[in-house]
């Protein structure tokens, strides 16, 4: 055990990259599941959410992507890396050894927002039975509400170009925007944003990818979530065409507090919006 919580590990990515990863083991488990983070987001956010599920019969895994938490650098400052990287490297090899570990069990996935969208492209996503998708949609800027437009357009078309090449990355702790990023995500995820179609629309092979996916889908989106509405999720989702989806919109007062964009990984929504995610995936388990 280590201070982020959970059994820590290094996690080979398939380009030789070394990530940094942590195991909550159950005690006998009865499914396995792989905690897909959000843009900017360390794992050790969603420790408290993990080793919940691992007292519940599943046998848990967080990862950091590259470039991110104890995944990152001593300074971010001209390190190269990508959402492909995420995508083909890191996030492939966290559901690999979750798969390898799993033996034959079932294994799922819960992606919060960037993590939800990402599980379609990977080579592997044929591997996974279900996903818990939490405030995952697309990241197009006219879906938003019309009073955060102009923040979204200063970050796209303002903040982002000019910072990075002086910063040498994306300074979005210093901005106050999403948080530190390596130069070649932000790039690829502003590509995406300005697309009406969000990463479906840029990506090659991403519009055949969501269609081809088959996994069960169980998508949570939250009433005071202006950071992800509920359009932008539709939009998205709408591209897996092939996907069961079950979808549920709560509310501040359902959850028994504020949510917004994160709130469902703090610990106060452990009797109220946790259950939720862990009944779903165990009725598939």
């Amino acid at each position: 055990m280590d201070e982020a919580g959970g059994q820590r590990f290094e996690l080979s990515a398939g380009d030789g990259a070394a990530l940094a990863a942590h195991r909550f083991p159950a005690r006998d488990p009865r499914a396995s599941v792989v905690i897909a983070p959000a843009m900017g987001v360390p794992q050790a956010f969603y420790r408290d959410f993990a080793a919940w599920l691992a007292q519940r019969g599943f046998d848990v895994l967080t990862f950091d992507y590259r470039g991110i938490g104890q995944s990152a650098p001593r300074t971010l400052r001209r390190f190269r890396a990508t959402i492909d990287d995420w995508i083909r490297f890191d996030y492939e090899a966290a559901i690999r050894e979750a798969r390898a570990r799993a033996g034959g069990r079932p294994l799922f996935v819960v992606g919060h927002s960037l993590g939800a969208q990402l599980l379609a492209l990977l080579p592997s996503a044929d591997e996974v039975r279900a996903l818990v998708a939490v405030a995952g949609g697309s990241g197009y800027w006219r879906g938003f509400p019309a009073r955060l437009r102009p923040m979204i357009l200063l970050m796209l078309h303002g903040a982002a170009p000019l910072a990075m090449p002086l910063a040498g990355y994306f300074p979005g702790r210093r901005l106050r925007m999403i948080g530190d990023l390596p130069a070649g995500v932000m790039r690829q995820w502003r590509r995406w944003c300005l697309d009406e179609d969000y990463l479906v629309g840029v990506e090659p092979g991403a519009r055949e990818a969501y269609e081809r996916a088959r996994f069960d889908l169980l998508s949570l989106t939250f009433t005071d979530d202006a950071m992800m509405p509920q359009r932008n999720v539709d939009a998205l989702h709408a591209h897996l065409r092939n996907v069961r989806r079950d979808s549920r919109r709560i509310s501040p007062a359902d959850a028994g507090g504020p949510v917004g964009h994160v709130g469902f990984f703090r610990r106060r929504y452990r009797d109220t919006l946790w259950p939720v995610a862990a009944d779903w995936i165990g009725a598939r388990a």
